[in-house]
């Protein structure tokens, strides 16, 4: 199948100020595009592209004095199959991990490992190590955490996501990935399109989601404590440690989103 995929942003600035971009599909899917997802900015602006630590490919910009739109509109092939499951993968001693996994096994910006030790071994030490051991981590977050768009907040941890019991995706993201770096499992955080197919009507307003993937039996495995459900369309624009590495836009000055819009819709398919 075939996902129409894009965005449209529009940001107000006082003066001219540098911005960073990461908006740009994931190289993982990059050769799935049916075109690729040039960004667009009006008014027409210098580009400069660079991958990032994490290997995300992201823009530089310059927004001048007053509204800058940023858009992307493209489609994207699709096996449209739910996200993997493997019951079977099981977790590696730290000592055998590649060492490219070691980085998400720290505490970082928004996941405070220190605050979180005791109580996850506490909650899940007597789970079998593995994909179920994961899973047991998701379905906790997900009945621990109430969804609203009204609860969020740029600077909200784990440990605010735990006590106060209320977030949006990234912040059902951040408390599993908290746990499963506890329970000594690598886990990154991600961010991109998630389309609706598959789910009951009425479908919400797009977004960005946030997931992330957990490092089992030799490979990286895709979890969603915000829908806890394997769902079909699953985009991934960038990957990092938290939220804080993979930020759709970072402005080096004053800046206001005055208009966000995120579109993942199914393509019909066009009879033979």
């Amino acid at each position: 199948m075939q996902f129409r995929i894009g965005f449209e942003l529009i940001y107000a600035c006082p003066q001219p100020t540098p911005m960073i971009i990461t908006l740009t599909v994931h190289h993982s899917r990059a050769s799935e595009l049916v075109h690729p997802d040039h960004l667009i900015t009006r008014p027409a602006l210098p580009l400069r592209g660079y991958r990032d630590g994490f290997g995300n490919w992201c823009h530089r910009i310059i927004a001048p004095a007053g509204r800058t739109t940023l858009t992307v509109d493209t489609l994207i092939h699709d096996s449209g199959l739910p996200d993997p499951v493997d019951f079977a993968a099981q977790q590696h001693p730290v000592q055998d991990l590649p060492e490219e996994t070691l980085v998400y096994l720290l505490g970082s910006r928004y996941c405070e490992t220190d605050r979180f030790y005791d109580l996850a071994w506490q909650l899940f030490g007597h789970i079998p190590p593995g994909w179920q051991r994961v899973q047991a981590i998701c379905d906790y977050v997900h009945r621990h955490i109430a969804f609203g768009y009204e609860h969020a907040n740029p600077t909200k941890t784990a440990w605010q996501v735990y006590q106060e019991q209320r977030g949006v995706c990234r912040d059902y993201a951040h408390l599993a990935i908290t746990f499963c770096r506890c329970l000594n499992m690598p886990t990154r955080y991600c961010t991109g399109y998630l389309g609706d197919i598959g789910t009951p009507q009425p479908w919400g307003p797009g977004d960005f989601a946030g997931w992330f993937e957990v490092y089992l039996g030799g490979q990286w495995h895709t979890f969603d404590p915000r829908n806890n459900a394997r769902r079909i369309g699953r985009v991934l624009i960038a990957r990092g440690r938290d939220a804080a590495d993979v930020a759709i836009t970072t402005s080096f000055g004053p800046s206001t989103l005055e208009s966000f819009k995120v579109w993942m819709d199914e393509v019909p398919a066009i009879a033979a």
